[in-house]
């Protein structure tokens, strides 16, 4: 049986302005900013290199609706390339780069075809196989109503059916509902594979036949760690082959520093070196949140005889020069042992209203900032995880302020 090869791809948000990135040096910022022209550039020399029968974009390939010059130059110029070796593209655009937006008009090659905002049906031939591709454009950033009642059902079974789809599982309440579906609604179609968009975490939502999200080409802010890429998917009827391909040219990602028996500054800068070189030598650039562990009472009090910010600042001049580059975004602890602390039954009591807060009582909590009228448009919207992480770091600061000092 034919077997047919396609790049799925989604999410290359270009341009992106990486928010909540404060004081880094302009060159090493720069090297940010470009990071998702360069995660695009990998994925064009893979298909170059690779020769796929064809890639398969499925929205968001701008990261706004007033799409950048550069960022459209940027990838007319990609297109261009695949062109040149004969590689088809199929796009459909999603809620960031939707159709009503404005802009200056790049044409595309030939071998891109574009999905508009009614869903149709792309027939093409490989190999003697037919393949049909299915897919819309939203017409708008808003597309909260289902889409899939406009998908054909699949009825050649010797032929190949793919749908793209920017959307969201119905129920997943962890980002922004457009276009909702369920797993059973797409099942139902009888397609061969469902290439999904709009999630920024690869996973294969289901296999036979695959629900597939690729996730993006490139993080954007700390809640996006790990390697980002696309797949690699060879399909025949029946049996589907999923290569995860990285093109990450930053990682955002935590990594964990032993403070054990560390006494001495010296111990604890060669410590956290040795974390970041780890890191650079495995992954190569990246952005990190370090998290120290196993630190006890003879390192805390260390840390505790200057500002944490001074010590993070230290620990960016001594990477400022080192390629690839390693921002270290910030650096948090958690205390390996109970130590023995002033009574004060007023801290504990507020330590005990602190555990119970819900998601609700810390936005009430941390309203004043995130309403600020200058500082809330640089600010990334707060996850329930980030609440649980900000009630953790406020019950570990109350608790070192009680350490006794010898």
């Amino acid at each position: 049986m034919t077997s047919i090869r396609f790049f799925h791809v989604a999410d290359l948000h270009l341009d992106s302005p990486f928010k909540g990135i404060t004081s880094m040096p302009e060159h090493q910022l720069k090297t940010l900013r470009d990071s998702t022209f360069n995660a695009f550039q990998t994925l064009i020399q893979s298909a170059v290199h690779e020769k796929p029968d064809f890639i398969l974009i499925v929205g968001d390939i701008y990261d706004g609706e007033d799409r950048s010059l550069r960022a459209q130059h940027k990838f007319q110029q990609g297109m261009e390339e695949l062109n040149n070796h004969q590689i088809p593209v199929f796009i459909c655009h999603g809620n960031h780069d939707h159709l009503g937006g404005k802009w200056t008009r790049f044409q595309l090659p030939s071998n891109v075809h574009v999905f508009q905002k009614k869903t149709e049906q792309v027939h093409i031939r490989i190999q003697q196989q037919d393949v049909y591709i299915s897919g819309f454009s939203y017409k708008e950033r808003h597309v909260k109503e289902s889409m899939i009642s406009s998908y054909s059902e699949a009825n050649n079974n010797d032929a190949i059916h793919i749908g793209m789809l920017h959307g969201s599982l119905a129920g997943d309440k962890t980002h922004d509902v457009y276009a909702p579906f369920t797993k059973d609604e797409l099942i139902s179609k009888n397609y061969d594979y469902w290439a999904l968009g709009h999630i920024h975490k690869q996973q294969v939502l289901h296999m036979e036949p695959p629900i597939v999200y690729s996730g993006n080409i490139q993080s954007r802010h700390r809640n996006e760690k790990g390697p980002k890429g696309f797949y690699d998917v060879t399909l025949t009827k029946g049996n589907a082959q999923l290569t995860f391909i990285p093109t990450s040219a930053i990682i955002y990602e935590q990594v964990t520093c032993s403070c054990k028996d560390i006494v001495h500054a010296n111990e604890w800068f060669e410590a956290i070196e040795e974390v970041i070189n780890q890191f650079r030598n495995n992954y190569g650039a990246g952005v990190l949140e370090v998290k120290l562990t196993e630190v006890d009472a003879n390192t805390l009090a260390m840390l505790d005889g200057t500002p944490m910010d001074e010590w993070l600042s230290m620990v960016r001049e001594t990477q400022e020069m080192r390629d690839p580059l390693i921002w270290v975004q910030s650096i948090s602890f958690e205390t390996s042992e109970t130590f023995e602390m002033e009574s004060s039954g007023l801290t504990e009591n507020v330590i005990s209203v602190m555990d119970n807060w819900n998601t609700k009582e810390w936005k009430e909590i941390v309203s004043d900032v995130y309403q600020h009228p200058r500082l809330s448009r640089f600010m990334e919207p707060l996850t329930e995880e980030d609440y649980k992480t900000i009630g953790r770091k406020a019950s570990a600061l109350l608790q070192k302020e009680l350490v006794v000092k010898e």
